[in-house]
């Protein structure tokens, strides 16, 4: 099982920056597409208005051609520019161009390859009972200038799109301006305990508004810090005076030479009750604080403190308790966090394990809580640590299952690592791991 550690979902960083991108890729499509729309349709048009007047050239100039053939005809020869004109009789067909033969009247546009280079035409075919007519159109030079039309669309085109992505990079920071600004007095705030209205640095528009909603949302959230924190630390005074007025009777009265075995026996309980709470309560105020105390905390000393604490409650309970491995070990962090993480794990170990031993191994740089207990389920070792869960063999058992989840946090403070895996033969072994690495991981 991976160690559990509170792992923050991934910020989207990229979000302040996409949000820009759209604005700009947003102004370059418009522009893009608009731009090419309005040159196709400039080119169709211009392209239809042009065939259709060529057409209707061509067949006017056609019956004109034909008319005055048959006013006059020895009076054909009629110069046309760019235009050819034939005349066929229905009796010498064989004089028709093969690929003119089977055109209907109207006009058609065909291609003739002259010198080894292609050239278009219209053709005018106008088709009588004794006569054919025929017109030809070189539209060549229409040609060309389509092209250098098209041309001249294309390049519009991509000069309104360069200027679309100016306007829209433009407008993107001029948009995006007054969100910057707001980030970053937002993070200037940080760590900040009073922080400073950000409304009266915007105008009323859409980021003003936004600028009063989390100047009324940091109000909020500051009531709410400041009275955690006040509780915290009345709870913290109101529970240590009473602990102390405790730790104080419990002294007096082990003093005594003549108390007998069984009470003394419970009144070291007790103590040992009452040290819990002072670690516990010291503990939970370095996390509602997010402060990481520091200390030389001997890792040993609290172990064999933590272990003579559970045997002292262990009864009849056929359960061994012992410790293995080289003492020495220290760690940067006060003595109540140490034994609040390890004393958990113990006392879990302790809870399920019916019978056997329960073995504390100290290592360099971890210690390892190897029970003979009833092992664990996959369910449990992936939900271990979440706050509120209840592994499989609680039944039961006192608990809210939070005692891990304590344990997580402190090691999310201190940078240390905590995890479980099953054992070699049975039972489960709990790892603190006190120095993080980043190949290391549980399973």
């Amino acid at each position: 099982m991976p160690a559990a550690e509170s792992s923050k979902p991934r910020r989207h960083r990229r979000f302040r920056r996409r949000l820009r991108t759209r604005i700009i890729l947003s102004f370059v499509l418009l522009g893009t597409l608009l731009s090419a729309f309005i040159a196709a349709a400039t080119f169709y048009v211009q392209n239809q208005v042009e065939n259709r007047v060529i057409s209707d050239t061509l067949i006017k100039n056609n019956n004109i051609y034909a008319d005055g053939f048959y006013r006059d005809p020895n009076a054909v020869g009629v110069a046309f520019e760019k235009i050819q004109g034939r005349m066929f009789s229905t009796d010498k067909l064989d004089r028709v161009p093969d690929e003119w033969k089977e055109l209907a009247n109207g006009v058609h546009e065909l291609k003739l390859k002259e010198a080894g280079e292609e050239r278009v035409y219209k053709l005018a075919v106008r088709k009588d009972s004794e006569y054919w007519f025929f017109l030809a159109y070189d539209i060549a030079e229409e040609r060309e200038s389509q092209n250098r039309l098209k041309t001249a669309l294309v390049i519009l085109v991509m000069i309104l799109s360069a200027l679309s992505l100016f306007v829209g990079w433009w407008s993107a920071s001029k948009v995006m301006s007054p969100v910057s600004e707001l980030a970053s007095r937002l993070r200037a705030y940080r760590g900040s305990s009073n922080p400073k209205p950000l409304a009266p640095h915007f105008p009323q528009d859409e980021v003003g508004e936004l600028a009063k909603a989390l100047d009324d949302y940091s109000s909020r959230l500051t009531d709410v810090v400041q009275r955690d924190r006040e509780f915290n630390a009345d709870v913290s005074h109101e529970l240590r005076t009473p602990l102390a007025i405790i730790r104080g009777s419990v002294e007096l009265m082990l003093s005594r030479p003549d108390m007998d075995e069984k009470t003394r026996t419970r009144i070291q309980r007790i103590q040992r009750a009452e040290q819990q709470c002072t670690d516990l309560i010291s503990a939970l105020l370095l996390l509602s604080r997010n402060e990481r105390g520091h200390g030389n905390t001997d890792v040993a000393r609290v172990v064999d403190q933590l272990l003579d604490s559970h045997r002292a409650t262990l009864g009849g309970k056929p359960l061994t308790l012992r410790v293995e491995g080289e003492e020495g070990a220290r760690v940067d962090s006060p003595e109540a966090a140490l034994s609040v993480a390890l004393g958990n794990l113990i006392g879990n170990a302790v809870k399920y394990t019916k019978e056997g031993e329960v073995v504390v191994r100290l290592l360099p740089d971890a210690v390892e809580v190897v029970d003979s207990g009833p092992g664990l389920s996959k369910e449990d070792a992936a939900r271990l640590f979440e706050r509120g869960y209840r592994g499989t063999h609680a039944g039961h058992s006192q608990g809210g299952g939070i005692g891990l989840s304590i344990v997580s946090r402190l090691c999310a403070l201190y940078g240390w690592q905590v995890g479980v895996r099953p054992g070699e033969v049975r039972g489960v072994v709990a790892v603190l791991k006190f120095t993080t690495g980043s190949n290391s991981s549980f399973c």
